[in-house]
């Protein structure tokens, strides 16, 4: 039998055992996933970010909100009472890279979409301690002085069909994705026409309140106000979250 000693003191055998271990540790926890129907749960409203907001999040990732704000709400009761329902993993099926995180400095944003108005997000990029005191979060106003560039949207999207991302490029997937998700979401899938439907979204929902042009705020202020809206959550885990109320 070996000894403890002998395997402390000899660094090369510990860090060999060491990742037979922690490879062993993961395969039990990971494998079985693979194995079981309900890993990810059948979401229903759950869509690809259309032209418009696929920018806006290569802006927030460009800008580092990803580092203070994770989108990850945990099954506890005070993430619960603060943040709303659970983060599902259908949700974050169609984010590549996803947005999960492992820390805090500002609130989770998974459910923010739709929880301020466009005008309040606005106020908060540009000077945060606008419409809230106590932020320590840095100013963004160049996002409002910025336009757009969206003049390689269907690059971007056509990338993200290749890791499995059903936007569409021909009749048949368009077809798809009307059974999918609806005519109007197809619509905003389609990479032939993402520049159309990029302009058509940020000018009709004026983001920015600048109804002249198309800014990098159209862009984010379009992501953060869908974050979290997809989904109907009151269909899910109804029993789980009465004990809680």
């Amino acid at each position: 039998m070996i000894k403890h000693e002998s395997i402390e003191t000899n660094a090369a055998l510990l860090v060999i055992l060491t990742l037979i271990v922690v490879s062993i540790g993961g395969l039990v926890e990971i494998v079985p996933l693979f194995y079981i129907d309900d890993t990810v749960e059948d979401v229903e409203g759950v869509r690809p970010y259309t032209a418009l907001e696929l920018r806006g999040r290569d802006i927030y990732q460009r800008e580092g909100c990803y580092l203070c704000h994770s989108q990850m709400i945990r099954p506890f009761r005070d993430e619960l009472l603060r943040y709303g329902h659970y983060s599902l993993a259908a949700e974050s099926q169609y984010d590549h890279p996803f947005q999960w995180g492992s820390k805090r400095t500002g609130p989770d944003l998974a459910r923010v979409g739709g929880k301020y108005s466009n005008e309040w997000h606005v106020a908060h990029l540009r000077n945060p301690r606008s419409v809230v005191p106590q932020s320590i979060m840095p100013n963004y106003p160049w996002l409002l002085q910025t336009d757009l560039d969206y003049s390689d949207v269907q690059d971007r999207m056509r990338a993200l069909k290749a890791t499995g991302v059903p936007y569409s490029e021909t009749q048949e997937e368009y077809d798809a994705n009307v059974v999918e998700f609806g005519v109007a979401a197809a619509d905003q899938l389609d990479i032939l026409h993402a520049e159309e439907n990029l302009m058509q979204q940020a000018l009709t929902e004026n983001y920015d309140g600048q109804r002249a042009r198309v800014t990098e705020m159209d862009a984010l202020v379009a992501y953060l106000q869908v974050l979290g809206t997809m989904v109907d959550f009151s269909k899910y885990d109804e029993g789980y979250f009465a004990d809680f109320r």
